[in-house]
């Protein structure tokens, strides 16, 4: 079965999207947005989905995190039977590009308007859901939405999440209308006490995202879409080195504690046990020291205090202990040989999360069918579908990035590329929504 999309259709609503938020740029080659959740831009991209989603004939609901869910159920489909759910998010990073998450909610809608347009009628529900704050940095760490449908977060701590400005996540769905469906005129979703609660992915039968790579194996594979076969594990670690500050004119080289000259021994020393692990056991293992914040931070001083940010990341959870470990072990040396006085603390933490192999059995399936190419790869960053795939089964797919760049202005991916990866997402979701499961 082949379901073709309609390109055209879906370029407009990923156009009518970025301007939500638009940022404008001297580069004629770069199309920036910023979309941060509790925005009057977040508002709008909103707005425009449960519009659009009414257009083409579902059911909107809110849920109390600001998560949207439309569903379409066809004539003759079980109401009552899980559903086949499909999305991403709308929210963005800084400068962000303006494919990343749109993508995936367009791409889910754009398979039920082609599955309805070819007259495909499934025999159960089919979602489309955009999830609350999936890229993080406004309020906690990322992957928000997913995480409190899915019990990774409760629910009343996500709300207690604060913004930059103080604002609560409550406070920021209420003043925009995203805490339940009410101000939109949508249904919310309660608990067995009548109270407004959240979508649980745990009833849904299975769960498609769609997404840009963000890396360049697709585009030198020449390939139109990637079936993922894990995504990755994450652990965010804050390392915290004191030394003494001083004056750097009277303090004799031999008598210092500098915290900023150990805390350079332990950047590079992530970066070692990274490329070791690289090079035993773990090609796809990234180890990375992005932040740091010296204080007194001034020239004159020799440095007294180090917080430093740590990211380690790999589809294998032993490669991810390896690094972590050896940052521990880096931390003891320098209290050891440089008198320094260190803590290293974990507050972010995800295993690498493999997809569902009957999922992406049916997208290679839609992928042939559709006579395009698709290939296994790993995802190297996190998305929603590691949340759910905790409660029900996953897949993510991906798009071309051209160059691999993502989370940058220049973040591209053809509209031909755009459209032939989400006619590999419908025929899959047609294939599932159809199975007995």
């Amino acid at each position: 079965m082949t379901l073709p999309v309609d390109a055209d259709r879906l370029r407009a609503d990923i156009e009518a999207n970025a301007a939500f938020g638009r940022v404008e740029t001297d580069d004629p080659d770069a199309h920036a947005r910023t979309n941060r959740t509790g925005t009057e831009a977040n508002r709008r991209a909103r707005d425009r989905l449960v519009e659009r989603l009414r257009d083409a004939g579902l059911d909107v609901a809110v849920d109390a995190v600001g998560n949207v869910l439309g569903t379409w159920t066809p004539a003759g489909a079980d109401p009552e039977a899980p559903p086949v759910v499909s999305g991403s998010h709308l929210d963005s990073v800084p400068e962000g590009g303006i494919f990343d998450g749109p993508l995936g909610v367009y791409a889910a809608l754009e398979g039920v308007r082609a599955m309805r347009d070819a007259g495909v009628e499934p025999d159960r529900p089919v979602g489309v859901v955009s999830f609350t704050e999936e890229e993080g940095g406004t309020f906690g760490n990322g992957l928000l939405g997913s995480s409190v449908a899915t019990g990774e977060l409760a629910f009343d701590d996500a709300l207690a999440l604060s913004n930059a400005d103080g604002e609560t996540l409550g406070e920021a769905l209420d003043r925009i209308g995203y805490r339940g469906g009410s101000a939109v005129d949508a249904a919310t979703p309660t608990d067995g006490d009548g109270d407004p609660a959240t979508f649980d992915p745990a009833s849904w039968a299975a769960f498609y995202e769609l997404h840009i790579e963000q890396d360049t194996t697709l585009e030198e594979a020449g390939a139109a879409a990637g079936v993922v076969t894990t995504i990755t594990g994450i652990t965010h670690c804050e390392a915290t080195i004191e030394g003494e500050a001083n004056h750097a004119g009277a303090t004799p080289m031999g008598e210092r504690t500098d915290a900023l000259a150990a805390a350079s021994e332990f950047v590079l020393d992530v970066e070692t046990a990274a490329n070791e692990v690289v090079a035993s056991s773990s090609p796809s293992a990234v180890g990375t020291v992005g932040s740091l914040s010296v204080a007194p931070n001034a020239t004159n001083v020799v440095p007294g205090r180090v917080e430093a940010g740590v990211d380690v990341r790999d589809v294998e959870a032993a490669s991810m202990e390896a690094i972590v470990g050896a940052a521990r072990d880096s931390l003891a040396r320098l209290e050891r040989e440089r008198g320094v006085e260190t803590a290293f603390e974990r507050p972010f933490d995800v295993a690498p999360t493999p997809m569902s192999d009957s999922l992406r059995g049916a997208a290679h399936d839609a992928a042939d069918a559709a006579g395009r190419e698709a290939i296994d790869l790993h995802s190297g960053a996190a998305h929603d579908a590691m949340r759910v795939a905790r409660v029900t089964d996953a897949s993510l797919l991906f798009a071309p990035s051209r160059d691999g760049i993502s989370h940058n202005p220049r973040e591209w991916t053809d509209w031909a590329d755009c459209a032939a990866a989400t006619e590999v997402l419908a025929g899959a979701l047609a294939r599932v929504a159809g199975e007995e499961r």
